[in-house]
């Protein structure tokens, strides 16, 4: 599986980072990884979603979702792991790919999220994520999500965002998986 760098988008004190272009059907998958997202407001969460071909308002499409993580204190003296309550049923808000992200500069989050097969026009589109986060009431959280896009329609743009404020600094790279 050999990945191809197709974009990097920078955060500065960004509403949302939307990726409006390079995803067609050049490529089976898309991974975006996003690097030390470090939120404006304290204690947000955060979250993507996507437009269908023309579409243009980031709540089209719906997902369903499941997810589960795990946790660690800073100070050592809990953890846990077990489902998580941020999925969707045929939903058409953002997706949320971790929670409770803190705003203090040892605090954000990192991630890889996969989207497959986002061109097709038969399919539903699939997604895989993986999560590391520093919350505001210092414990590490590592959160796992999947589901489905429920669109038959060709996906070409993506956005990210925290649940409120802006994205203070960032980076999120997307690329290409090479097909078989």
């Amino acid at each position: 599986m050999a990945l191809t760098l197709i974009s990097t988008s920078t955060a500065s004190a960004s509403a949302t980072l939307d990726i409006t272009s390079g995803i067609d059907s050049t490529y089976d998958s898309y991974e975006f990884h996003f690097v030390n997202m470090h939120p404006a407001s304290d204690n947000v969460s955060f979250q993507f979603q996507v437009n269908a071909t023309d579409g243009a308002d980031f709540n089209d499409s719906l997902i369903t979702s499941t997810a589960f993580r795990g946790v660690q204190r800073e100070n050592d003296t809990s953890g846990a792991l077990g489902y998580y309550d941020i999925d969707q049923a045929q939903g058409s808000a953002y997706q949320l790919l971790t929670s409770s992200v803190g705003a203090d500069s040892d605090q954000q989050c990192s991630g890889v999220l996969t989207l497959y097969a986002p061109s097709s026009t038969t399919y539903v589109k699939h997604f895989m994520a993986t999560t590391h986060s520093a919350n505001p009431d210092d414990f590490t959280q590592n959160i796992y999500a999947a589901g489905y896009i429920n669109d038959t329609t060709a996906i070409d743009e993506i956005s990210f965002k925290f649940t409120s404020g802006n994205i203070d600094a960032g980076q999120i790279k997307m690329y290409g998986i090479a097909k078989a």
